[in-house]
């Protein structure tokens, strides 16, 4: 299983769902790998065309297979609504190394709810090689 560092690059999303009855939304992203959670900015007023061009960096460890995103629309005076989500499989990113930006449907129910724009790199930790001799005990000289 690889370990190493994946970025993300969240640049924007497009047709969004609209989930205001007056204005326009304040969409934000919430990132979660595995255990790691991160959260963009609000896109304040920017409606169903958010664009945040942020990146994030998570750890890779044992047992990551994808990237979940979910889309929230920020309120102030009520519970921030729920936009959609979308879950990218990593393993391909894990063998090629790097994705070149690229649209991924955003889903609500299993209903297509517009697309969101990312891109992803990983790079891989290099196991550290320790010679035998700061492992502790005796090297006997030849």
């Amino acid at each position: 299983m690889p370990q190493g560092t994946l970025d993300v690059q969240l640049m924007k999303a497009k047709g969004l769902k609209n989930t205001e009855f007056f204005g326009k939304m304040d969409p934000y992203v919430i990132l979660k790998c595995k255990n790691q959670e991160k959260r963009s900015k609000v896109a304040a007023s920017q409606g169903s065309n958010p664009e945040w061009n942020e990146k994030f960096v998570f750890r890779v460890t044992e047992g990551v297979t994808e990237l979940k995103m979910t889309i929230m629309d920020k309120d102030t005076a009520t519970r921030d609504d729920f936009v959609g989500e979308l879950s990218i499989p990593l393993k391909t990113l894990f063998q090629e190394g790097k994705l070149p930006p690229m649209k991924y449907n955003v889903l609500r129910n299993k209903k297509y709810y517009g697309e969101i724009k990312v891109g992803l790199s990983f790079t891989p930790s290099v196991p550290s090689k320790i010679p035998e001799e700061f492992f502790g005990g005796w090297k006997e000289s030849s």
